[in-house]
C-alpha cells in the first residue's frame, strides 16, 4: 500500500497438474457464473498480479519465494507493481523473467540512463506484439501504466498494468489516473479484448472505480458470487504489515471474456516464518468469449 515502506497453465510445464486441474473445477463450480455455451476446454488466459514491495525484507529470500510458485502456476501473464532496480539490484522483474522463461515489459518515468530506476511490469509467456506506457496525473508524479499486446493460445490480448494513487484520500487523484488509464486503453486496444491488473490503492466499490465497474468485470468478485468479497477475509493487503483491505485485483472486459475463476496467492509464510511480500497476489483463469 505505501510505496516506501504464480496454477499450472499447462501440466507438461509444472509437477502438480493434476491436483491445479481438480482445484480449478472446483472453483468452476463454486463461481456458479459460467456461459452455458462456453466449452471446458474452451481457451483460456491465465494471469497473476502481485506488488513486488521492491527490495524491503530480503528481497533474495522472499524473491525465492515467489519464483517457485509462479513457475508452480506457471500463468500465461503475470503483472507486476513496485518493481525496483538499482546499483547491485538487476531489475526485479527482468530477473524473474528470465529464470521463469518470460519476456518482460518494464516501464518507469525514471530515465533509462538512470542506475535505480522504479515502475510497473508485465511478463509473459509469448513475445509482445505491441508494447507502451502512459504517465499518470500528476505528470510529475511517478504513477504510469504499461501496456503489451501478445497472443495467448492463438488470440491477441491487451495487458494493462497499473499502480495508483494512495496519498490523496478524496479519490480524486486516482479518479484521474484511472481516467488516464481509460484513455490509454480506448488509444491502444485495437479489437483485441482487454485486461487490467494491479494495484488500485482502493476497494472495488470507490466511486473513483465507476468506469472500470462499468466496463469491466471483478474477477475475484465474480468467481465469489454471494461472498463479501470487501470484508477482510478476502484482503490483498498482509496484515502482518497493513491494515487489511482487497485493493489487488484483475478485471476481464465485459463480454470478452467467460467463466472468471480467481483465488489469492502467497497468502501464507514459507517454512521460515517468511512472506513473498506485504501484499498477497491474485490469479484469475479468464475464458475467452467464443466467436470473439
Amino acid at each position: 500500500m505505501n510505496d516506501a515502506s504464480a496454477r499450472c497453465g499447462r501440466k507438461d510445464r509444472c509437477a502438480g497438474g493434476a491436483w491445479r486441474m481438480a482445484f480449478v473445477a472446483l472453483l468452476a463450480m463454486l463461481a456458479g457464473c459460467a456461459s452455458t455455451n462456453v466449452r471446458d476446454d474452451a481457451p483460456a488466459l491465465e494471469i497473476v498480479t502481485l506488488n513486488l514491495w521492491h527490495d524491503r525484507e530480503d528481497w533474495p529470500h522472499r524473491q525465492a519465494i515467489i519464483e517457485a510458485e509462479l513457475r508452480r502456476l506457471s500463468p500465461d501473464a503475470i503483472v507486476l507493481q513496485e518493481v525496483l532496480q538499482d546499483e547491485g539490484l538487476p531489475n526485479q522483474a527482468q530477473a524473474l523473467a528470465r529464470r521463469l522463461g518470460y519476456h518482460a515489459f518494464f516501464v518507469s518515468v525514471d530515465p533509462v540512463d538512470r542506475v535505480r530506476r522504479y515502475g510497473n511490469a508485465i511478463l509473459t509467456r509469448e513475445a509482445p506484439k505491441h508494447r507502451g506506457f502512459r504517465r499518470l496525473a500528476p505528470r510529475d508524479a511517478y504513477r504510469i501504466a504499461g501496456w503489451v499486446r501478445t497472443t495467448v493460445h492463438g488470440r491477441e490480448v491487451n495487458l494493462y498494468v497499473v499502480h495508483l494513487d494512495f496519498e490523496d484520500r478524496t479519490g480524486t487523484t486516482r479518479a484521474k489516473q484511472i481516467a488516464d488509464l481509460v484513455d490509454f486503453v480506448g488509444a491502444t486496444r485495437g479489437d483485441a479484448p482487454v485486461v487490467i491488473g494491479g494495484d488500485f490503492n482502493v476497494t472495488a466499490d470507490a466511486p473513483e472505480m465507476t468506469p472500470l465497474r462499468e466496463g469491466f468485470i471483478d474477477a475475484y468478485a465474480a468467481a465469489h458470487p454471494g461472498e463479501a468479497v470487501d470484508d477482510v477475509a478476502h484482503s490483498t493487503l498482509n496484515p502482518r504489515f497493513n491494515p487489511p483491505a482487497r485493493i489487488d485485483r484483475i478485471y476481464a472486459e465485459k463480454n470478452r471474456f467467460a467463466r472468471p475463476q480467481a483465488m489469492r496467492m502467497f497468502d501464507a509464510p514459507d517454512a521460515d516464518g517468511r512472506w513473498a511480500s506485504d501484499h498477497y497476489g491474485v490469479w484469475a483463469r479468464l475464458v475467452f468469449a467464443p466467436n470473439r
